[in-house]
């Protein structure tokens, strides 16, 4: 009978083997999930976390002991030596305030009390250590175990090394010049090369196939700072209407906490006198921040490996934005000295500036009452100028920028490919939490639709429709508001224009020394520009605050939601912000004007405002001037001066109070906090640059130059910012650059239409290639070969003094004598002909000329465009074989001991189960 029940027994194993075989071999059921089924997960390090409720009404916390400061400045780990800090936590102790209301403070006490029990209880050792300098603030250092990092690197799909790369790397194919490059490069003895492995999302129970030679080094720095950080952003500290409470952010905001962050590893100034810190820092600083290495290549591995693959994504693309720019600056700079030095030959300039020619054009007056009649060779100066900018070499390099574009938005791809593979962020597995301002609204109950389950929203779908509706109207008002500056700035342009019309000196024969520089329409132009841009600073410190409350009040559920969101409505406000002045005196401004004796009003009031006689690029090349420098400078200012002042004079203030010796974890807390966003506005700050650098470089060729320029400057400020002035900041990971990639590439293609409209619309080449080509030689012209004389006098209409209409406004004109006839910048025919006024032949010429120009300028470079994206694929053939290897192996690795794990634990689970059986069946036997 024993025999029999045995052998049954052995059966129902058998049978639960072979189902457990068919379950693990088709993936249903992993090994972890049976043996918790089993209840072998008992005893295997389960954290039990205790009930918020219970340890607050029983005062059941469990807190770190206060430790003395052993004198190690350089330390970073514990009072032992043997435990790192991973994370650093700040608080002021209250019994130790002057002032401080007794019932606010026990509830912070009691919340950050809980918080730390629960930390403590998720498995991260505390230790608490009073300031050196100022006795109130207190310092709790966290570390994480080994076993709590092999947990959370399991739940946050962290990949971790499984074997050395065995991948050689190609010679590169330019190899005659590897002492240049060496040049540029940073010196491997001094930051060695990291060494490459293949990678895998790591599993603790197929711990021995990863590589794992030192515990201790296995998880760096920045991993160990981001697993705490992640438990740090899901504790819990309260329990209110079985709503949590939870998360280190909301408790820093809320001054729980003043201040959470990791450690910088030593002084950025002189290397670290304990022998088992890396100096990371310190090699940072002397090999990518300070200025002597301004010309060397960016360490990127290091920098991925200190701060994390999202800082290291933006120093990639910015370094190579900046790569990409030095051969759009080299030939944006060609055509700039092609106009340059052909500005002498320039014809029509040279009839402006000649006395026969321009000094006898009388120009009819462009204002109603104060403004004088006016001779064309005034403008002699700015003619000069125009013919630099306006030349044939501005088409070539629109024509090549829109190509250039292109490539560097595939090139990057690829580029961005290829450290998706390094840094082992090709199949970012991590599922990204809420974040804790929307699990705290979670107060209505609904049903989920695909688990059926309950779960809990901030709001019902007629409350979210309310906030979109509230968000997009607030965004559209301060839209509204920012075209209103602009139509303000216009209004300062015709009113302005009219004083300095009165105001300048009115000789007309242009060899007055003021006048010969600052026409009227000069001066109208560099003032307008100036305000324009301090507007513009103005309305952008105002709205980064109100965009930030719009979403806020939007309610994104993710931090990445909530980054993207805010990037649209930043992006939106900034273009209109930036670019509408640039958009107004490009397209609109002198293109409906009407004509001396029949004037556009704005406003009813204020006649429209009129380009130079050689039209308004030169104004837009100023504008643009004036916008690029000056933020450029602003932006110096505010991230660098600033934080370094503030920085100075704390250190002055703590200098001054004492002389001890302070720890790392104090020195780093009198640093400046980097801010919520992060690099938000470092993004921001150069997709504004890369609209100006597109958008309008038909009329600035040097705008690549300027940014050129400020990029490799910037580069080497964010650095020193980061690595000096600045907290470490929590390492985040990231694939790409976010939604800057879509927006950038939507700005490549209105790049193509703006260039296009500015050459044909803004700039006077097609007027000049049409009377060319077409008016300077018969039937319309009389010269008997192709030439540009006459072409000054064929594009200036003529009108008779006495159409003048609203003589009862005054007559300015008696002082220059009786002129029957003045000139303006216009295609009509003349007083006296049967369509006195209206536009003639040229003029349509001209238009179908500018149309067909823009047709076929798009065409031609989106055919590029789109020729260069399909040829060039965003993966390179040897990342894609780099990809295929690391699957391959990690198949091999993994996957070949998976029958062994699988054999060895059915026989554990057999044996256990067969040890259960007979255990039961012996006593009812007996």
């Amino acid at each position: 009978m024993v025999a029999a029940l045995q052998a049954f027994a052995h059966l129902i194993c058998f049978l639960f083997l072979l189902w457990f075989t068919h379950r693990v071999s088709s993936n249903e059921l992993s090994f972890s999930e049976e043996l918790e089924s089993l209840d072998l997960l008992e005893n295997l390090g389960q954290t039990i976390i205790p009930d918020l409720g219970s340890l607050e009404s029983q005062n059941d916390f469990r807190t770190p002991e206060f430790e003395e400061f052993n004198g190690k400045s350089d330390s970073l780990f514990f009072n032992d030596g043997q435990r790192r800090i991973d994370f650093v936590l700040v608080y002021e102790d209250e019994s130790r305030k002057e002032t401080s209301k007794k019932g606010t403070n026990e509830k912070q006490r009691r919340k950050r009390q809980a918080y730390e029990s629960n930390l403590i209880c998720h498995g991260l050792q505390l230790e608490a250590t009073r300031s050196v300098l100022d006795d109130k603030l207190v310092f709790v250092k966290v570390h994480a175990p080994w076993e709590v990092l092999c947990t959370y690197a399991e739940i946050m799909h962290i990949k971790l090394p499984l074997k050395p790369n065995d991948l050689k790397n190609r010679s590169s194919a330019f190899g005659t010049l590897n002492w240049f490059t060496k040049v540029l490069s940073v010196d491997e003895s001094i930051i060695k090369p990291e060494q490459e492995f293949f990678t895998a999302p790591f599993e603790k129970n197929r711990m021995n196939d990863f590589y794992i030679v030192d515990r201790d080094a296995f998880f760096n720095p920045a991993t160990r700072s981001r697993i705490v950080y992640f438990i740090l952003s899901r504790v819990k500290y309260q329990l209110i209407n079985n709503v949590s409470k939870f998360g280190i952010n909301r408790l820093v905001n809320s001054g729980i906490y003043k201040a959470a962050f990791p450690l910088h590893d030593c002084k950025f100034r002189r290397q670290s006198e304990d022998p088992s810190c890396p100096n990371e820092r310190y090699l940072l600083y002397r090999e990518w921040a300070h200025p002597r290495s301004i010309y060397k290549k960016q360490p990127l591995d290091l920098i991925r490996k200190y701060y994390g693959e999202k800082i290291g994504i933006y120093f990639a693309w910015l370094g190579y934005y900046t790569q990409m720019l030095l051969l759009a600056a080299v030939v944006g700079v060609a055509c700039f000295l092609y106009g340059y030095l052909n500005q002498d030959n320039c014809t029509w300039s040279k009839e402006v500036c000649h006395p026969d020619i321009g000094g006898k054009i009388i120009m009819c007056p462009q204002c109603d009452r104060l403004c004088p009649f006016w001779k064309l060779n005034i403008t002699c100066e700015s003619s000069k100028k125009l013919c630099i900018f306006d030349s044939f070499g501005t088409l070539v390099f629109a024509v090549f920028m829109g190509v250039w574009v292109t490539l560097f938005l595939e090139f990057w791809k690829r580029r961005q490919a290829e450290l998706e593979y390094e840094w082992d962020t090709v199949e970012l597995q991590q599922e990204e939490q809420a974040r804790p301002e929307y699990e705290a609204r979670c107060t209505h109950v609904v049903i989920n639709e695909i688990t059926q389950e309950e779960e809990r929203i901030p709001f019902t779908a007629w409350g979210k429709c309310i906030r979109i509706t509230l968000c997009a109207s607030a965004v559209f008002f301060w839209i509204l508001l920012i075209i209103a500056s602009v139509i303000g700035i216009i209004v300062y342009r015709l009113s302005v224009f009219i004083v300095f019309s009165a105001k300048l000196p009115k000789n007309i024969n242009g060899t007055d020394p003021i006048q010969k520089y600052l026409t009227p329409q000069t001066a109208t132009s560099i003032t307008a520009s100036i305000i324009s841009f301090i507007i513009i600073m103005i309305l952008n410190t105002i709205y980064e605050k109100v965009a930030i409350m719009i979403t806020n009040f939007e309610l994104p559920r993710t931090q990445t939601d909530y980054e993207n969101s805010l990037t649209m409505k930043m992006f939106l406000f900034q273009f209109v912000n930036y670019y509408s002045s640039c958009f107004y005196i490009a397209f609109f401004k002198g293109k409906f004007v009407g004509y001396p004796g029949d004037p556009v009003y704005w406003l009813g009031k204020y006649r429209n405002e009129e380009c130079d006689p050689g039209g308004c690029l030169l104004e837009l090349t100023t504008q643009l001037t004036i916008i690029m420098g000056g933020k450029a400078i602003w932006n110096n200012i505010q991230e660098v001066l600033l934080p370094w002042i503030m920085n100075l004079i704390g250190r002055f203030h703590r200098v001054s109070r004492s002389e001890k010796i302070t720890p790392r974890w104090e020195q780093d807390y009198h640093l400046q906090p980097m801010g919520k966003l992060g690099l938000f506005y470092e993004y921001l700050e150069m997709i504004i640059q890369f609209g100006f650098v597109t958008l309008f470089v038909a009329s600035f060729p040097l705008a690549p130059l300027l940014a050129l320029v400020n990029n490799i400057l910037e580069i080497r400020v964010d650095a020193w910012k980061l690595t000096t002035q600045f907290r470490r900041l929590v390492p985040e990971k990231a694939q790409d650059i976010g939604a800057w990639q879509p927006i950038m590439q939507g700005i490549a293609i209105l790049a193509v239409v703006t260039n296009a409209m500015i050459i044909a619309f803004t700039s006077d080449m097609i007027p000049r290639l049409v009377y060319y080509w077409s008016f300077s030689v018969p039937p319309y012209g009389d010269h008997t070969s192709y030439t540009m004389e006459g072409y000054i006098n064929n594009t200036l209409s003529i009108f008779k003094v006495v159409d003048f209409k609203n003589k009862s406004k005054g007559n300015p004109y008696s002082e220059l004598g009786n002129h029957t006839t003045c000139r303006y910048r216009d295609f009509r025919y003349p007083p006296g002909h049967p369509q006195e006024y209206k536009h003639n032949i040229y003029y349509w010429h001209v238009i179908a000329a500018k149309l067909a120009f823009i047709i076929v300028m798009e065409h031609i470079i989106y055919s590029v465009k789109f020729f260069i994206s399909y040829a060039i694929p965003d993966v390179s053939k040897r990342t894609k074989s780099k990809i295929q290897r690391e699957k391959y192996l990690t198949q091999k690795l993994l996957h070949e001991n998976h029958l062994k794990d699988m054999t060895k634990n059915m026989g554990v689970i057999a044996e256990r189960m067969i040890e259960a059986v007979d255990n039961n069946l012996r006593p009812k036997l007996e």
